[in-house]
C-alpha cells in the first residue's frame, strides 16, 4: 500500500501503524507518531489501521548539547 512517511513516498505491506513502523525500520521505543496530522499514542499503534494515501510523521528525540 502506498503511504507517505516524513514527506517521502513508501510502499508497505503492513496493515497497522505498529507493523508499518517495524517494516520501515523505526524500532526505537522513543518515537512520536502522527497519522494524517493527528497524534497517535504508542498504546494505540497496534490498533490503528492504515489506508492507501495516509500521511505518517515519525519523530525521534535528538541528543546533544
Amino acid at each position: 500500500m502506498h503511504i507517505t512517511v516524513n514527506a517521502k513516498a513508501h510502499e508497505v505491506s503492513a496493515e497497522t501503524l505498529d507493523a508499518a513502523l517495524v517494516e520501515l525500520g523505526f524500532i526505537s521505543p522513543a518515537i512520536a507518531t502522527a497519522l494524517n496530522g493527528q497524534f497517535v499514542p504508542a498504546s494505540a499503534r497496534s490498533v490503528t489501521v492504515l489506508n492507501i494515501g495516509d500521511r505518517l510523521e515519525v519523530l525521534a528525540p535528538m541528543q546533544g548539547g
